[in-house]
């Protein structure tokens, strides 16, 4: 069977090893399967363009003025927006192999403390990622853009303004994603077979982004090569000298002679760039250089063969007839206009297939950043992270397709709808590159203001055509970005209402000092893992669960696992690991950090990880001469420790069952093993050196024998409600949007990998 089950190869992605440093020929592969997903709906934007300019405000006379001006505008917005814009341009911008409009955000996060991640700490700025950018504290105020970072630092109101305009952009490509499917299916066929075609082609997305790029691959390069072919065949039979169109000056002369009539026409024209901001949003399923190549020398020359074509045939059928349609579908040789129709259906059906992509890379990052709920997100490759399925989304985007199919039945107004969704994001879009350019690229601030002058204006011009058509159904990605928007803003909103509660409630270290070494509880063998959102502090969870159970583990590790705004963080960077409180106290702070694109390990690998992780601080904590003395203002000062798997020369771990002898004589390992007991005995292989001593070994020993004990999870499980005195709106957005969000969304991923039986919820009710 063509299609088959991927299978995950978690071992082989690395941030060392991305998809820029791929051989020739997979840049060529992924470039053939691109053309598959990222560029089947731009490719299909000919049978649309010409139709909608002439549908309404044009009446064209004997002349060729209005045909050529058409033209005219439709090779320049293809020259200046997808080829010049997102191809020599925007997709430099990517973050990490990454793009969209979340992922120019987080260039942007990284480059000024603009990130409205309520976690964040400086030691996140240390991270490899970071460094690669040239962001450290050191040249974080140098080059032309000082008083713009600074500006956007101080002020509170600004980020979020900045947090609010990358998620109407990211709405406006879900609303996309819902127009785009429903107009592929409507154009040729009826509403109950064009449904039945869209609830198959969502089916297919759970098999990957690779299977569908080779599956859907073929039928948009038939397709390309049918529109070149037939535009040449016309070009050269019709009117050989439709070339002339392509100067700028038929632009003048059409706005001159339309004037108002070809302003609104612009809305028609805009289509043929519906799908360029696939490119960059579908960036993290493939590579910038495939995605470059297909675009530059397959799908552009293609396509102006194919606008030339169809302005040669009209220029010499212009005259309109009764019951006659400007149409792509007139403009083919009569012969094979049956073999050719049937291509187009595929192809338009195909078109959606970009921005489906898209709409999931987007929501993971969204998701990732605390700016959507939990989804569970399903990695299709073994080689390229970047290529996933998000089953719900998925759904509900198809459910929502065929509620559009279903209730518009006429393709002009999905057409006006989508266009108002492609410029708007393509609007933002270049607002945040105009950012990029001053803060993440050094450039000058003229450079920037450059850029956005000359492209916003175009996209400007185009946006208000689109406008126009809002009451035509343009309101339609409005209405749909306008939900996305409130449910981003309400989980937004209740996470950082959440962690302040969580701040402000956390316990003070001086009460767990005043319990003594055994908290005023008894002390059981084992180790305890309590889930906590805070980078610092004891949570109200822990006295919470002290006040109502008698008995807690041996050993304590406060745990938070959080995404930073990076794509990739190293696993020698994975781990801070620090102390709360006396050695005596055997309390730790474990923070696990991972980027937007990472995805975590599984249950025994992240124990595993984990208890090595504070093994290897003990250890060189213990190497260190200190003397013994405590030093309880250090209590925060965390330390970064890898995985088992990057730190060859640190403790590492093994059961009995595990032949390690041939290893341990070349790596001159010594072994601390635990009293004879009859459960599975657990090992810690220590370096030779250096040397710990007594104290360290003595914490060592309990912690492996607190590891062979069994491990449990503590998660609190909270219940938000709007504190009293609290405003209407307030209490409805946390006490009903929020409260639904929550309840309805998936746990947090890492609360996964423990077995049911060894994980413990610990009701709290926090008012916010």
């Amino acid at each position: 069977m063509l299609l088959s089950r991927p299978v995950m190869d978690i071992e082989s992605w690395s941030p060392d090893n991305p998809i820029k440093r791929e051989s020739w020929s997979t840049v060529l592969t992924l470039a053939y399967q691109s053309l598959g997903v990222v560029y089947g709906d731009l490719s299909t934007s000919p049978l649309f363009v010409f139709r909608s300019t002439f549908a309404e405000d044009i009446q064209h006379s004997e002349s060729n003025e209005e045909i050529y001006g058409v033209l005219s505008f439709v090779f320049w917005t293809l020259t200046l927006i997808p080829l010049l814009k997102y191809v020599f341009i925007v997709l430099r911008a990517d973050d990490n192999g990454e793009g969209g409009t979340f992922a120019l955000y987080s260039l942007l996060c990284r480059h000024a403390r603009v990130s409205t991640l309520p976690n964040g700490q400086v030691a996140d700025e240390d991270l490899y990622e970071y460094k690669r950018d040239g962001i450290s504290p050191a040249n974080r105020g140098l080059g032309l853009g000082l008083s713009l970072r600074s500006t956007l630092e101080k002020h509170r109101l600004l980020q979020i303004m900045l947090l609010a305009l990358a998620l109407i952009g990211t709405c406006m490509v879900i609303g996309d994603g819902v127009l785009t499917p429903a107009i592929s299916g409507m154009e040729y066929i009826e509403v109950p077979v064009a449904c039945i075609i869209l609830v198959f082609l969502f089916y297919l997305q759970h098999y990957g982004t690779h299977r569908i790029g080779f599956l859907f691959a073929p039928v948009v390069i038939a397709w390309l090569f049918c529109i070149s072919a037939i535009g040449v065949y016309n070009i050269f039979h019709w009117n050989p000298h439709v070339y002339q169109a392509l100067s700028p000056y038929y632009m003048y002369k059409f706005l001159k002679k339309t004037q108002t009539g070809g302003w609104k026409s612009l809305g028609g024209i805009l289509l043929c760039i519906t799908g360029s901001e696939a490119m960059f949003a579908d960036l993290g399923h493939f590579s910038q250089m495939s995605i470059k190549i297909a675009f530059t020398f397959v799908v552009y020359p293609s396509l102006i063969l194919a606008y030339m074509g169809q302005a040669a045939y009209l220029s010499k059928h212009h005259i309109i007839e009764s019951g006659y349609h400007i149409g792509f579908y007139e403009s083919v040789p009569e012969k094979i206009r049956w073999p050719v129709l049937a291509i187009a259906i595929l192809a338009a059906v195909v078109g959606s297939q970009s921005i489906i992509t898209g709409t999931f890379s987007i929501i993971k990052q969204c998701s990732a950043l605390g700016c959507f709920p939990r989804v569970r997100i399903v990695h299709t490759s073994s080689k390229i992270c970047g290529q996933i399925y998000i089953p719900e989304i998925n759904w509900t985007l198809m459910l929502l397709c065929l509620a559009v199919t279903v209730g518009f039945r006429d393709t002009k107004h999905i057409s006006n709808a989508s266009g108002l969704a492609v410029i708007t994001v393509m609007l933002v879009t270049t607002c945040l590159m105009s950012l990029v350019i001053v803060l993440c690229w050094h450039r000058s601030v003229i450079l920037a203001v450059c850029f956005i002058l000359f492209f916003g204006s175009i996209e400007a011009l185009y946006f208000s055509a689109s406008l126009i058509k809002f009451l035509d159904g343009a309101w339609v990605p409005v209405a749909l970005s306008f939900i996305f928007l409130i449910i981003m803003y309400v989980w937004h909103y209740g996470t950082l209402k959440k962690y302040e509660f969580d701040v402000q409630n956390k316990v003070p270290i001086n009460w767990l000092l005043s319990l003594g070494p055994n908290l005023g509880i008894v002390r059981v063998q084992g180790i305890g893992l309590i889930h906590t959102e805070l980078v610092s502090g004891i949570p109200a969870i822990f006295s919470h669960f002290l006040t109502n159970l008698p008995a807690f583990h041996n050993v304590l590790v406060f745990l938070c696992v959080k995404y930073v705004p990076v794509p990739h963080v190293r696993p020698e960077e994975r781990f801070l690991v620090g102390r709360i409180g006396p050695k005596d106290y055997r309390v730790y702070r474990c923070i696990a950090r991972y980027g937007y694109r990472d995805i975590q390990m599984d249950d025994v690998m992240f124990e595993n990880d984990l208890v090595c992780s504070i093994a290897e601080f003990i250890r060189s904590e213990g190497s260190e001469c200190n003397g013994g003395q405590e030093d309880l203002e250090n209590e925060e000062r965390m330390t970064v420790i890898g995985t088992t798997s990057t730190n060859s020369k640190g403790i590492r771990m093994c059961n009995d069952d595990e032949d390690l002898s041939e290893e341990t004589s070349t790596t001159k390992l010594k072994e601390i093993s635990s009293p004879e007991v009859p459960r599975k005995r657990v090992r810690f292989l220590v370096p030779e050196s250096p040397q710990i001593n007594v104290t360290a070994r003595t914490e060592l020993q309990e912690l492996m024998e607190a590891r062979e004990a069994g491990m449990a999870f503590i998660l609190g499980h909270c219940y938000v409600k709007a504190k009293m005195g609290s405003s209407l709106i307030k209490r409805i957005v946390i006490n009903t949007c929020y409260d639904f969000l929550r309840r309805n969304s998936r746990g947090p991923a890492h609360a996964l990998c423990f077995p049911r039986a060894s994980t413990l919820e610990v009701g709290m009710v926090y008012h916010v």
